[in-house]
Formats: C-alpha cells, structure tokens, sequence
C-alpha cells in the first residue's frame, strides 16, 4: 500500500485498545530515511522556524515529553510525521490528501512568496513538515489535539491539503484540512474502523453537533457560512446528510487509479462477507466514489490485520502485480476459458485491467471472477506525485 491511513475504535479492536496506524511511502521512488526519537521538554524549542514556509511560531512553555519519527536528514524541516507524548496521545500527521478548484477558489492555500527586489518575502502556512512538532507536545487528549491543530490552521493557514489522526486510550478523530484555513474533524465510531487513502474521506458529516455540543464532529468557526456562501453543498435534497467528501474532495480519474482501489481492498479484507466485492454486480468496486469512510468490521480488527492491510498489494485479485491468477493475457487466460482472450492485466499495482489491444470492446470474464472494474475504459498509469493536486509540487518530497 501507498500512503494509506487505518484507524479502529477500541471496540472494534481485539484487545480493547484504539489503533491508529499509517504508511509513509517515498518521494518519487527514493528512499527516506527516518530516526526514532525520544524529545525531552528541555528540548523542545520555544520559537519554531518551518523551513519550507518560514513560518516562526513561538510555542508555549509547558511541553510534555514525546516521541517522532522525524527526517534523518533535516533540509526539508522536522517531518516529526507520528509520536505518542507521556498523556498517551498518539498522532500521526502525513498523509496527504486533495480537494477541488472550488475549495482552493474559496480558500486557497497559504504559500510561502520568496522575498523579490524590494518587497520582503511573506511566510506560508503550517503543513507536514510542522504538525506534530507544534502540536503533540501540548495535548492531554485525542480531543484537545484537534482543537489545537485546529486553532492553528485558523491562524496561519496551510499550504496543502492534509489528513491527521489523533487517539488516546478512549478515542480516536481525524481531522481533515479544507482550503488554506478551513478544517472539520469527526470522531471514529468505538465500533468501527476508518480506511484513508490519499483522498479526502468523510463522507457524512453533522454540522450542527460540529458547531454545537461537538460530540462526535468538530470544524472551524465559520465553516457553515464558508460552506453557503461559497455554494459547496453538493447534496440535491434538505434531508440528505451533509458529504464533505463530495463538497471538498475530489473525484478525478486518478483518485480512481492510485486511491479509492486501497480503500476497496482493505474493506474488501475486513468486511468479506458483507456486500459483493468482485464481479458486475459488486457493491462497491476499486473505482467507486462511496466506498464508506467507516465500517463495522465482521470480527475484531488485530495488528496482524493492520500489518496484512498495509502492506498489501492487491493479492487474491486479479490486480496483484505479484500475483499469479492469470498470465500475461489477463486473470483467466490459460484456464480453459475460450473464447475471447481475457482482459490484460499491466504491471503496475495501481492500475485496473484494460482491454486486450485490437479489442474493439473488452471481453467478459467467465462468470464468478471480477470484471473489468470501469466496463472496459482504458486507464493510464499515474504516478504518486501526479494524485495530489499540484499544490505539492514546490518541494520534493510527497509522502
């Protein structure tokens, strides 16, 4: 799996406990070393300087002790990327995520502008590179970890789009950013567990509660006149629940390569017996826009599931670049399927199967194994950095 986030409630979990967890991939290919590190309150800075945005942030004074998994090598900042602190509050605050032209027209990102003649340069927001340093040190709960980030971003803004969990020993939110200074955060139901790609992922969200008694959800402060004046609500009826995944996601082709397969293969893994997952007549397919956010899994989630899931690449399906279910032709060819030759399945673990070249339309498989998962559209294969909208390209590394 890429970058990819999973997250269980703690009655959801085999032991009791919450479970956050995440994959940190590679900037193009490349590997990036990481240290473990164990920071001291004596050693937690008072004035944090970002490098990537230059951003200074003076931090209070009262820092609990923590652990990071920062860079080994620091040019590009701290990347602190995931810790627990001694209140036993774990974060972990890299996976990117995306938007769309509306948000970032409504609220567009806040980038760092080099100084240029006589005009000085003017710092950008706070991202990846700063959350858990600036954040985890200060907070006893899952809680008071959304409302510091959040408070944060209202203030200084952000240059990306970004997905953070948090958890301590009763709960466990996520928080999602939206355009440069906007953000929600919805608390992961004890009996379930949350997938999350590389895509902004709540798909239901109570604006009310939000801005309320912030039971289970909570947002910035204006997030609902942000939302009407900016014409964001997508929903087609007054009853409809509020989707923020549609609202402030996207739903692009390549979402449809490199994310929302991750999300229907873990989901597939822990929920097998629940809906259709593979063949025409699937419930959900690697290419659908609602896979859900949250889940009730069919048994307790273990750590071996958590290891099994991430580190997955698609195997027991026909798009396992490893795999063996098919040759060269596709996943039936050689079985004594006749007829038509079978769907090719490529080389490259994010991409679905496309028809066989000369195919005028591509073939159905024998009944029982998947079909094409978009009737026979042919895809392109996308790289990570080509998935998250080009905001991240001024620096090199993608996580």
């Amino acid at each position: 799996m890429a970058c990819t986030t999973i997250l269980v409630g703690k009655d959801a979990s085999y032991d009791g406990s919450t479970i956050i967890a995440r994959n940190e991939d590679s900037a193009n290919g490349e590997f990036n070393p990481k240290r473990f590190i164990v920071v001291k309150p004596e050693e937690q800075p008072r004035e944090y300087k970002s490098v990537i945005s230059h951003l200074t942030i003076t931090l209070p004074d009262d820092p609990l002790q923590y652990t990071a998994v920062p860079n080994a090598d620091l040019k590009e900042g701290i990347w602190g990327e995931a810790g627990v602190n001694e209140a036993n509050v774990a974060m972990s605050a890299t996976e990117t995520l995306t938007t769309n032209e509306r948000v970032l027209g409504a609220d567009p990102f806040v980038e760092y502008t080099p100084a240029k003649g006589d005009e000085p340069e003017v710092p950008g927001g706070i991202g990846e590179e700063d959350f858990l340093t600036i954040v985890l040190p200060y907070v006893k709960t899952a809680r008071e970890g959304v409302q510091r980030l959040g408070a944060l971003l209202e203030e200084f803004g952000t240059y990306e789009m970004n997905g953070v969990a948090f958890s301590d020993s009763n709960e466990i939110w996520w928080l999602e950013t939206v355009g440069g200074h906007h953000w929600i955060a919805k608390r992961v139901p004890d009996e379930a567990y949350v997938t999350m790609p590389n895509q902004l992922g709540i798909d239901e969200f109570d604006l009310e509660d939000a801005l309320g008694d912030q039971e289970a959800h909570m947002c910035s402060e204006d997030l609902a006149e942000f939302i009407e004046t900016n014409h964001l609500d997508l929903a087609v009826e007054n009853t409809t629940p509020f989707n923020p995944r549609d609202a402030f996601g996207s739903h692009s082709d390549s979402d449809h390569v490199y994310n929302t397969p991750r999300a229907w293969y873990m989901q597939r893994f822990l929920n097998p017996y629940d809906e259709v997952w593979d063949g025409p007549d699937a419930d959900h397919k690697p290419t659908s826009d609602d896979i859900p956010w949250a889940r009730q899994p069919e048994r307790k989630v273990t750590i071996e599931d958590i290891k099994y899931v991430l580190s997955s690449h698609y195997q027991g399906t026909p798009y396992d670049p490893y795999g063996q279910l098919g040759d060269e032709r596709g996943p039936t060819a050689g079985r004594g399927g006749g007829g038509a030759p079978p769907p090719h399945v490529p080389h490259d673990r994010h991409q679905p199967p496309e028809p066989a070249r000369g195919d005028a339309d591509p073939p159905v498989p024998p009944a029982g194994l998947p079909r094409h998962p978009v009737d026979g559209i042919r895809l392109q294969p996308v790289q990570h950095a080509g998935t998250v909208l080009p905001e991240r390209g001024h620096h090199a590394r993608l996580p």
